[in-house]
Formats: structure tokens, C-alpha cells, sequence
């Protein structure tokens, strides 16, 4: 029976140009070598299966080659190249510095140094993982990393490059390995599948690629899995199956059951893939990269920057024209709050569940704008009103001796150019006409110009008239924390600063800083829609003022706690006069 190899082994690249992912970083050894520009220490870091090592071993076997080629890569014919190939060089040592961590280890090392090599020019020492060493190896290092023989080139590879000591790093050339992307990945697998007689499809590769995550020894591990199961055929199926993967169709179905509004269908999908056994986390984690992928795949120059097949790319370019920016920017806020919440939330699927609702749930439209009753209003002094406004008041005159009529297009007078047009209003934002100053303490001058109800009342007013008390008001006041529990700064002040109804208008709301002042008075159109709507009252008018604070002198000296003695005793005085008493 033939021994197995497995495909990291078996197709390690011999040479720099059959290195994957790295040709910068090869392109510039390859000059080194070339131009005998050799440095005599090297700190090769990156993460893991990107070809440190590899790399090692072709730059110590490449300088070491009698008989190098043109192109300066090794022969493979001469006793050097032999000797490596076959694993009895003498002039390349490793060291796994993750179990040889010690001084005594480190001082074997150097001892090994002193000895020239017998075939070739260079004995290179290539330790791996060599941020396990220890404090003490690293400085026993120190000295012959500096100045080596002539002969010795150390070679350092690691994957946490800010472990090792900075004194290490500033005696050595750093190379940084970069994450092999999926589409080298891809054309790599291809090819070891063509030379295997392998018939793999495209999709099932970019899944191997994607779960390798730059890694192209992880990437070759999980291709050995798929064929010991799948055998000569892997298809996209056989390798979601087994590397338990969920399927990127699910995504695309639950998008579609989102822009269809249909709730239903949404969380008997997140039910199906529940029952699949796959997290719910990481189905949240899923559907906002596929999000993602949404919006990018919606303008023709990003949507290159998708890392999957041609095929799956079109789709996502199918799906991208259905969906709007502003609907992708919306879900995207629904699934990164699920997704932040998910971690500490005690039911985690009705987390989920509550997420893809909103997702499916029909998006709120802009409120078409409300007709306004012409009610007769009572005409103020020309003076006290603003220029800005007086057209306004015109507009919403009613005649005189005559019912408020219905408001139609064609008895609304054309708007003058200084009044604010007609069209469709934010949620909470009422018409601009009708907002004045709200009056804080210590400003006059909105005062002087209309009264707190005149200041503060809706566009939308009704005159209602309902009586309250002050339970229920208090009441009704709590209720605003709980419409406003999406901003956490605004609820907190509605919770923690409540005002008192005495049965008199206007209701005074104390705040304990400008800024806090200024959060309520952005606010203030939306609390009063929400009073008025929950009391059926809209002459409920609030005073948004600064609260005042008195300090309290404290009396520390004689002096001061005499004065403050003779205040609650004034015979206190006549005794020490009669008894001509000093203060020390």
C-alpha cells in the first residue's frame, strides 16, 4: 500500500515562484540573492500557513545551491540541493523555539555556530515560533544575532511579531507575510485538484477559501477532508454539508422574504436553520456580511471586491437592484443591534426572531401632511408678532361670522415666499410656522412676543379640552420614557427630572444644566404631541427652566459661628456686651 501524503506536504512549494500569495516578498529574496546582498538576520512574521517556513527553507537552500540557475533558484542536482532535498544537509539546522525555549537551548545554538559549514557558503539557522522564547533566551541571543560569523544567517519566524523584544526586531530585515486572498486560494486548490484527477466546482472552493481564512495549509487540510469524503467529485453541497457551513442561499431567501414584508416566511426560515443546528449568533453574523455584500454589489466599480465566485456575484448584482440604499442602511442598523444585544440577552432566539420582524416589517413612510382646521383665532397686536409669521396668521384668518370650514386646495390662499411650503413632514417635527421660542428662564424676549401656549403648541391642535390630575398626568409623563427607550440620553431626563401638575398651566420643568435644557426644548414639539394625544388635553403648556440651587454657608471660624449664633439668639449680643466677652 502506498503511503498517503497529505497535500500541505505533498505540494509545498520548492521554489520562489511556486510560493502562493507572497510575490512582492519572494521578487525582493530573489533580488537579495541576485545582487549578494545578503543580510545576516531575518524576522519572516505573519499568520499561520502563509509560507513563512517555506520560504525559510528555499531562501537557505537557494544561497547554499553550488550551481544556481538564471533565475537564481536552486538547481536540485548539486550535493547541496541533494543534500536538502533528501533532509541530510548539514548547513541548515532548525529549531522549533516553542519546545527549545530555554537558555541552556539557546546557548547550544551558539555553540552550534561556531562550526563552518563543510558544503556551501552559508549555515543558516531557522528558528520557528520563536516569540515562545523566553526573556533569558531572547538576550542570550542577543549578542550572536548582532555580530555572527560571516558564514551564519539566522532566520526568525513567528506569528506574533509584537512579542518579540524590540533589541531582536532592530537586528533583523522584517518581512511581513500577508493573508493569502481567496482567489489565489482558489487557483491554487484547482490546480492540485487538476493534478489529483479531481472535479471540484468553483463555489465548493471559494467555501474552502473563505473557512481557511488566508491560510493556505488550512486551506489544503480542509481539501483533503472533502475528497476523503466526497471522493473524485466534490460538489457545492457535499462541502456545506461537510464542513457545516450554512448555505448563502438561505441569505438571499430571507432578503427577499424582507423586501416582500413577509414576517411569516422569515422566521419559518430562521426556524429552518435553527433545526439545521447552526447558532443563531452566527446566523445574525452571516446575514450582516451578506448585507454588506448587497450594498457593494450595487455600483458596478465596487463589486469586485466581493470574494466569491462569478456566479454567486451576479446574484448578489440581482439582488442589489431590488434593494434600496436607504432599505440596506436600515436593516444593516436592525441586524447590528441585534447583534450587539444578542450577546447578553437571556432569550437569545426571541432576540433574533424580534430583529428579522423589523426587517420584514414595512418601513414607515413619511406622514402625509394633516389638514389644518381653520378655526377663528384671536388676532394679536401687528408689533408683537414676528414679520416671518404674518402671512401665516393671514393664511389661517377664518371669515368672520362664518364656520370653520373643511380644509381644501382650493380654499387654501397660495403661500407667500417668506412662508414655509407645504410638503410632507418629518415623524415629531410639526409645521415651521407655527413653532416659536419655548420659553426658558431668564428669556424675555420670546415671552414678550406670544404667550407659553402660543410658543409651544403643535400644528396639529384641536382645541381638545379634557380634564386631568395630576396622576394622571404623572402617568402620562412616564409613558414618554418608555416612547422614547431608542434614545437613552432623552429617556433618562424624562425619568429621572418629572414635573409636578398643581392644576395650573403652565407646568413648570426644572433641568439641572443647559445641555440637559436644550436635549427637552429639541424634543419638546414630540412630548407635546404625545401629552396631548394621551390626556386629550392641547392646552397642556410646559416652562422648560434652569433649576436653582442656594449653597449653604458653612461656618468654620469663631467669628462665623457667632454671626450665625446671633442669628437664632439676638439677646446673644446684649450678654456679651454686659459681660464684655472677646472672640479669640
Amino acid at each position: 500500500m502506498e503511503n498517503y501524503i497529505v497535500s500541505a506536504r505533498k505540494y509545498r512549494p520548492m521554489t520562489f515562484e511556486t510560493v502562493v500569495g507572497q510575490k512582492a516578498l519572494t521578487a525582493t529574496l530573489q533580488n537579495a540573492i541576485r545582487q549578494n546582498h545578503l543580510a545576516h538576520a531575518y524576522l519572516f512574521c505573519g499568520p499561520r500557513g502563509v509560507g513563512k517556513t517555506t520560504c525559510a527553507r528555499i531562501f537557505a537552500k537557494t544561497i547554499n545551491c553550488l550551481h544556481p540557475t538564471a533565475e537564481y533558484d536552486a538547481c536540485n542536482e548539486c550535493e547541496s540541493c541533494r543534500a536538502f532535498n533528501e533532509q541530510r544537509s548539514f548547513n541548515i539546522h532548525e529549531l522549533d523555539a516553542a519546545s527549545n525555549n530555554s537558555v541552556e537551548d539557546i546557548r547550544a545554538l551558539i555553540n552550534e555556530v561556531r562550526i563552518p559549514p563543510q558544503i556551501g557558503k552559508y549555515s543558516v539557522y531557522i528558528i520557528d515560533e520563536v516569540h515562545m522564547l523566553s526573556a533569558g533566551a531572547f538576550n542570550a541571543l542577543l549578542k550572536t544575532l548582532e555580530e555572527p560569523p560571516s558564514y551564519a544567517i539566522f532566520i526568525l519566524a513567528t506569528t506574533e511579531k509584537h512579542k518579540v523584544l524590540p533589541t531582536i526586531l532592530s537586528r533583523c530585515q522584517v518581512y511581513d507575510f500577508s493573508r493569502i486572498t481567496i482567489a489565489d486560494t482558489v487557483a491554487h486548490l484547482q490546480n492540485v485538484a487538476a493534478k489529483e484527477g479531481i472535479t471540484v466546482s468553483e463555489e465548493a472552493l471559494n467555501v474552502v477559501a473563505q473557512k481557511a481564512d488566508g491560510g493556505m495549509r488550512d486551506a489544503l487540510s480542509i481539501f483533503d477532508q472533502l475528497v476523503s469524503f466526497c471522493g473524485k467529485e466534490i460538489t457545492y453541497e457535499r462541502t456545506i454539508e461537510v464542513l457545516n457551513v450554512l448555505d448563502t442561499e438561505y441569505y438571499f431567501r430571507l432578503t427577499d422574504c424582507a423586501l416582500r414584508n413577509d414576517v411569516s416566511g422569515s422566521l419559518l426560515l430562521l426556524n429552518e436553520v435553527l433545526q439545521k443546528g447552526f447558532d443563531a449568533g452566527n446566523f445574525i453574523t452571516g446575514l450582516a456580511q451578506h448585507l454588506r455584500d448587497v450594498l457593494v454589489a450595487k455600483d458596478p466599480q465596487t463589486v469586485q471586491l466581493l470574494e466569491t465566485s462569478d456566479a454567486i456575484r451576479r446574484h448578489y448584482a440581482q439582488q442589489a437592484q431590488q434593494c434600496s440604499p436607504q432599505w440596506i442602511f436600515h436593516a444593516l442598523e436592525i441586524i447590528n443591534t441585534c447583534d450587539i444585544n444578542y450577546r447578553t440577552a437571556r432569550n437569545k432566539r426571541l432576540t433574533t426572531e424580534l430583529a428579522l420582524v423589523k426587517l420584514a416589517a414595512p418601513v414607515a413612510a413619511a406622514p402625509q401632511p394633516q389638514p389644518v382646521q381653520q378655526q377663528p383665532v384671536q388676532q394679536q397686536p401687528v408689533q408683537q408678532q414676528p414679520q416671518a409669521a404674518r402671512p401665516a396668521a393671514q393664511q389661517t384668518q377664518a371669515p368672520k361670522n362664518a364656520p370653520a370650514p373643511a380644509h381644501t386646495p382650493q380654499q387654501a390662499p397660495k403661500p407667500s415666499p417668506k412662508a414655509a411650503p407645504q410638503m410632507p413632514s418629518m415623524p415629531n417635527v410639526p409645521q415651521i410656522p407655527t413653532i416659536p421660542q419655548v420659553p426658558v428662564a431668564g428669556n424675555t424676549t420670546g415671552s414678550q412676543q406670544a404667550t407659553p401656549q402660543q410658543q409651544a403648541q403643535p400644528a396639529h391642535q384641536t382645541n381638545r379640552t379634557n380634564p386631568f390630575t395630576a396622576d394622571q398626568f404623572n402617568d402620562a409623563w412616564i409613558g414618554l420614557g418608555t416612547h422614547f427607550a431608542e434614545e437613552p440620553r432623552l429617556q433618562s431626563l424624562i425619568t429621572d427630572y418629572r414635573p409636578a401638575y398643581k392644576g395650573t398651566m403652565p407646568i413648570r420643568v426644572e433641568m439641572p444644566n443647559p445641555w440637559q435644557l436644550d436635549e427637552l426644548k429639541q424634543n419638546l414639539p414630540a412630548i407635546y404631541r404625545l401629552l396631548h394625544d394621551k390626556l386629550q388635553n392641547d392646552s397642556i403648556e410646559l416652562e422648560l427652566t434652569l433649576a436653582q440651587y442656594t449653597r449653604t454657608q458653612m461656618a468654620f471660624t469663631d467669628e462665623e459661628k457667632y454671626k450665625v449664633m446671633l442669628e437664632e439668639n439676638p439677646a446673644l449680643g446684649s450678654l456679651k456686651t454686659a459681660l464684655d466677652l472677646q472672640i479669640d
